[in-house]
This record gives structure tokens, C-alpha cells and sequence, in this order.
């Protein structure tokens, strides 16, 4: 089904439609008011439901969890959230203030996130986003590094003062 873009209040209409038992739990428990255009119902829906699954789990699992030595931030993200949606219950003001508790404190996050908390879940997947971002890029130019290759002048120059 494709829905024209430009018609925003029937993408609000059609939307609860496609959601699953978790993510139509979540859907009803908006607050009215609390939600005025499609994109912010998109972030919130990405902040609270990035995988669907039906197993509750309890607060502790979440809190319990740090990243492992060696462990990609990909890896831990996707191990976090994937907890952080069996959880049920409104824990998104803990989760904000207790994130980087499991995070190392060498790696660069979680110096970002102790100088400026994140105040809410968006600000806290923006600042992942942005962190994620700095890192690939970080990554791709390590990857470009230009090989070395001698100067041709300074041994053209060798060879005239060494004879």
C-alpha cells in the first residue's frame, strides 16, 4: 500500500495499522497532544520500538548490561535496545540517566554524555546517531591513508652528495 507523502493526516491514521501487538501497546500509551507531526511520531516510534518481540523482561536485565571488551558499539546498541523493548513499563527517564553506566569510560560517548546528559530519549538516539556518525567517518579515513613514497628530489640529492 502506498500512501501519497503529502497527505499527513492520513499517514497518522494509517499508521497504527501496520504495528504489532508491542508496538500497538506502546501506540495506545501516547498521550494525547503528545505527538503534532508524522516525523516526530517516527522518532518516537524508533526511540521505543527499534525490534518488536513479546518476551517482558524486567527493569534489572537492562541495568545489569555493559559493553564487553573488544564488543563493537554496533553490537552493545543492538543488544541494549533489544532489551530496553521486552521491558514493560514507562523506564525511558532511567534509561536516558542510566545509558552510559554501561558504556567504558575511556570511550568517547560516554565523555559526551557525562559532560552533557541527554534529557530525554530523542536527545539520548540523536546523540548515539551523531556518535555513530563521527565514528564511521573516523573509520573510513583511517582506511585512506596515502602509502608512502620517498621523495624523488631528496634522493636524487643523496646521490650527488654520497659520490
Amino acid at each position: 500500500m502506498t500512501i501519497n507523502s503529502k497527505n499527513k493526516a492520513l499517514k497518522f491514521k494509517v499508521f497504527p495499522l501496520s504495528l504489532g501487538l508491542v508496538a500497538m501497546r506502546w501506540f495506545d500509551g501516547l498521550k494525547e497532544g503528545s505527538i503534532n507531526f508524522f516525523k516526530e511520531l517516527t522518532r518516537a516510534f524508533r526511540a521505543r520500538l527499534m525490534t518488536c518481540s513479546r518476551v517482558s523482561r524486567p527493569l534489572d536485565s537492562l541495568l545489569s548490561m555493559s559493553m564487553k571488551e573488544g564488543e563493537t558499539l554496533k553490537n552493545y546498541l543492538d543488544k541494549y535496545w533489544e532489551i530496553y523493548n521486552e521491558i514493560v513499563g514507562d523506564f525511558d527517564d532511567v534509561v536516558v540517566r542510566t545509558f552510559k553506566v554501561g558504556l567504558p569510560t575511556h570511550s568517547n560517548l560516554w565523555k559526551s554524555l557525562t559532560m552533557k546528559p541527554a534529557q530525554n530519549m530523542h536527545q539520548l538516539m540523536d546523540r548515539i546517531e551523531e556518535h555513530k556518525k563521527v565514528k564511521d567517518n573516523q573509520n573510513q579515513g583511517k582506511g585512506k591513508a596515502k602509502p608512502f613514497t620517498p621523495n624523488r628530489k631528496d634522493n636524487l640529492v643523496g646521490q650527488f652528495t654520497s659520490s
